[in-house]
């Protein structure tokens, strides 16, 4: 398994770039084929009250790097990608396997 993790910082507008986020860059998502699974965790403060360093994590599945690969590469795929841009939120993506 393959796992594409997407962490966003905090936005200047939390409850614009969530409201977004759910209504539309999720569903972008939903559509992509390949995508086996999607989580997503929304930051709280630590157990001392301090603030998270990142608001939101996206994890998306596949099967395996082509899969992926393949996934990204198609249309849904792409419009995903180019929809981040309207978050406003300049992501830290990271790729790895998942066992």
């Amino acid at each position: 398994m393959i796992t594409l993790t997407v962490l966003y910082g905090t936005p200047d507008d939390v409850e614009k770039f969530d409201e977004y986020y759910t209504g539309t860059h999720i569903p972008l998502a939903l559509k992509v084929p390949g995508l086996e699974d999607a989580k997503v965790t929304r930051f709280l403060p630590g157990p001392d009250g301090s603030a998270p360093e990142f608001h939101l994590m996206a994890q998306l599945f596949f099967a395996d790097a082509e899969a992926m690969g393949a996934a990204m590469s198609t249309e849904e795929g792409r419009a995903l990608a180019a929809d981040g841009a309207n978050l406003g939120v300049t992501p830290t993506i990271l790729v790895g396997s998942t066992e």
